[in-house]
């Protein structure tokens, strides 16, 4: 199984998952575990290759897919009787949410999407390929590095691009190529997204200086009838970590109201 660790609060609760995003772990929601676990039960985990599943054998698989991944997650849920969850994802962890929500609807009871990626402007297909073209020739942290820079280059910004940059230290270099890899081939899968309303309640929580990747959520939340949006002011990517206290609200009060069996306290 992947390292996990679950917050029980009632048998009468629901469930919420916290899905982290390429280089990080599930210590990037240190600031939502307090607070959810008021409401909720809470399942954090380490994706394969990540965090404390770095060494578990997941990482050495050589199926290497935004769908064998979410698998894993799947099979966690499995292994702890987790029939139905709310999932709040946060970048990258929001494809493989979403991706979850398009082949086991019944298991997702609604998205929360932090800093979602769901298109890659002109500035992220460069980025893809410059570094698709270098990740063999200079050490990953260095392209790391100069990817949080380009996503995160306010000063606003220093905490969750340090943050990230840290939890990447962690990784393996041949782990980053993988997801290095699952990334330059993800426009197939982010059209589908953009096309297709999953029908499922999806909140997408955005910084307004996210000027990479919000432009394609509000272009696509025209279109879906079950996504809204929230824009955070004077925030960039990782909405979670920039304003805590104001996802920490937004992101309960969504999943109260989506939430038939939220006991009130």
């Amino acid at each position: 199984m992947l390292f996990h660790k679950t917050y029980f609060r009632s048998p009468e609760a629901p469930w919420v998952t916290f899905v982290h995003g390429a280089g990080g772990s599930s210590s990037i929601w240190s600031a939502q575990i307090r607070e959810f676990r008021k409401h909720f039960n809470v399942l954090m985990l380490d994706l394969r290759g990540h965090g404390r599943s770095k060494n578990h054998p997941w990482s050495l698989k050589k199926d290497y897919s935004f769908e064998s991944i979410g698998n894993d997650v799947i099979d966690l849920l499995d292994h702890l009787s987790i029939d139905r969850t709310h999932f709040v994802g946060i970048s990258l962890g929001t494809i493989i949410t979403r991706e979850l929500a398009e082949r086991f609807p019944e298991r997702v009871q609604s998205l929360v999407m932090g800093g979602a990626i769901l298109k890659l402007n002109l500035r992220g297909q460069i980025l893809m390929r410059l570094g698709s073209w270098t990740k063999s020739l200079i050490p990953y942290l260095l392209t790391y590095k100069l990817f949080a820079w380009i996503i995160m280059p306010k000063e606003n910004h220093r905490a969750s691009r340090l943050m990230f940059i840290n939890e990447a230290k962690k990784l393996y270099q041949k782990e980053f190529k993988r997801w290095f890899g699952l990334v330059a081939e993800v426009n197939p899968i982010l059209s589908l997204f953009r096309s297709k309303d999953c029908g499922i309640p999806t909140l997408y929580i955005m910084g307004e200086e996210d000027f990479m990747f919000l432009p394609g959520v509000k272009a696509t939340v025209a279109k879906h009838l079950s996504a809204s949006l929230s824009i955070f002011k004077d925030c960039g990517h990782v909405v979670n970590v920039e304003r805590s206290a104001l996802f920490n609200q937004t992101s309960i009060a969504f999943i109260k109201s989506r939430s038939s069996n939220t006991p009130v306290y």
